[in-house]
C-alpha cells in the first residue's frame, strides 16, 4: 500500500459467511495480536452481530498451543475476545487449507480486486474506509449459480447473529515500564514522550493499531500516533514546555520542538517579546505556549492576534484575550499593570472637534 506518499508492506485480514459469501476485508501495518483483535471488532460491527461459531486457521495468535489429542489451547487475548463476543471457535487442521476454502477464495478475490492497483491513501485508517466500501459495493452482486444478491442472502444470515454487546473489546497490548531521565517510555523498538514531571515513574503501556496511550495512576497522560518504525523518537513538544520555562536558552536546541509547525503570529509575538523584554520575554513565550496545554491551537493563536493588533505583547495580556474570548466578554486591558508597555497618546477633546460630525451630516 501507499500511505502518504510512502510505499509500506499491508497485511489484510478476511472474514467470510458461508450461506451468503458477504464478507469483510481491512489492512494492518503489522500482524499482530491488537490487530487480530481489532480486526474481530470492525468485522462484527460491519456485520451488525456476531457470527455463533468462526472457523480459523492455527494463528499463534489464537492458539498457544496443540495438545496431543488435538485439542487447542487458546491465548489469553483470544479467550477474552470469545468472552467478550461469546462466539464458539473452531480451527482447521494444520496445513489443510481446503478445510476453510470459502476463505482462502477470499484471500484471492480481496487481493485481485481490492488491491490492484496497489491501493494509495493518506492514513491506514483511510485505506480501510475505502476496503469497506469495496465490501458494501460486493453486496449488491449475484455470484454464478445464485438468484439472489448477497445482500438478499444476507439477511437471513443476520437473523442468526449474536447481538452486539454494549462495549467493544478493548484491542491492545498491555505492557509496564520506567519513564526515563529524558521523560521517554520505549515500546518495541521505539520511544514514545511522557510529560517531564512523570520522569522516573511506572507506567502502563497501551499499544492500540493505530495509537500507543500510556497511563499512570488510572490517569491517561500521553498519547501517540504509533510508529511502525525501528528507533525512532515520537515527541510531543508540549511535554518539554514546563522544563523548557525553567531552561530557556535550550528553546532554539530543543529536539522535541524541532519540525514543530507553529503559526506565523507565534514568531512574531517570540520576536517582540524578545526585542522588548530580552531574556524574560524568551520566558513569557513559553509561558504563551503552556497555554496549548490546556487550549486549542486555534484559541491561542487568535489570541496572540489580537495581542499583536493591540500590541499587547505580554503573557498575561494573551491570556486575557484568550479567556474573554471563551467566556465570550469583552476584553479590558489595563495598561498600568504593563510599564514596558508603550502608552497611546490621547489628546484631550475640545467643543470645536465635533464641528466634524455635523459637517459630515449635512
Amino acid at each position: 500500500m501507499v500511505i502518504a506518499g510512502a510505499e509500506q508492506k499491508a497485511h489484510f485480514q478476511c472474514f467470510d459467511l458461508p450461506h451468503s459469501d458477504d464478507c469483510f476485508v481491512i489492512a494492518f501495518p503489522a500482524e499482530n495480536t491488537e490487530a487480530f483483535l481489532e480486526g474481530h471488532n470492525q468485522a462484527f460491527a460491519y456485520l451488525g452481530g456476531v457470527p455463533r461459531a468462526i472457523l480459523y486457521d492455527n494463528t499463534r495468535i489464537a492458539v498457544k498451543e496443540i495438545a496431543g489429542d488435538g485439542e487447542r489451547k487458546p491465548t489469553e487475548a483470544f479467550s477474552g475476545l470469545q468472552s467478550q463476543y461469546l462466539f464458539a471457535a473452531r480451527f482447521g487442521r494444520p496445513g489443510k487449507g481446503n478445510d476453510k476454502g470459502k476463505v482462502e477464495g477470499l484471500v484471492g478475490y480481496a487481493r485481485r480486486n481490492f488491491m490492484v492497483p496497489v491501493p494509495r491513501a493518506a492514513s491506514g485508517e483511510a485505506l480501510n474506509v475505502q476496503l469497506l466500501e469495496q465490501c458494501r459495493k460486493r453486496r449488491e452482486r449475484k455470484l454464478w449459480g445464485h438468484t439472489e444478491t448477497i445482500a438478499e442472502r444476507f439477511e437471513r444470515d443476520r437473523e442468526r447473529l449474536l447481538p452486539l454487546p454494549p462495549a467493544r473489546f478493548e484491542a491492545c497490548e498491555q505492557r509496564t515500564t520506567r519513564v526515563s531521565s529524558q521523560a521517554l517510555v520505549r515500546y518495541e523498538t521505539n520511544d514514545y514522550s511522557v510529560p517531564v514531571e512523570y520522569g522516573h515513574r511506572q507506567v502502563l503501556v497501551k499499544a492500540l493499531v493505530w495509537e500507543v496511550v500510556i497511563g499512570c495512576s488510572s490517569e491517561v497522560i500521553a498519547r501517540h500516533r504509533r510508529s511502525y518504525g525501528r528507533e525512532e523518537m515520537i515527541f510531543n513538544p508540549l511535554h518539554y514546555l514546563a522544563l523548557l520555562e525553567q531552561k530557556t536558552n535550550a528553546l532554539d536546541q530543543a529536539a522535541p520542538l524541532e519540525g514543530w509547525q507553529l503559526p506565523e503570529e507565534f514568531l512574531e509575538l517570540r520576536r517582540q517579546m524578545e526585542g522588548r523584554l530580552g531574556k524574560r520575554g524568551r520566558r513569557e513565550y513559553v509561558q504563551v505556549l503552556r497555554l496549548l496545554e490546556t487550549f486549542s491551537l486555534a484559541e491561542v493563536a487568535g489570541a496572540v492576534r489580537q495581542a499583536l493588533r493591540f500590541r499587547a505583547i505580554a503573557f498575561d495580556a494573551v491570556k486575557h484575550l484568550l479567556l474573554c474570548a471563551i467566556e465570550q466578554r469583552p476584553p479590558r486591558l489595563d495598561l498600568e499593570n504593563y510599564p514596558h508597555l508603550p502608552l497611546a497618546q490621547m489628546a484631550l477633546m475640545r467643543a470645536a472637534d465635533y464641528q466634524v460630525l455635523l459637517q459630515e451630516a449635512v
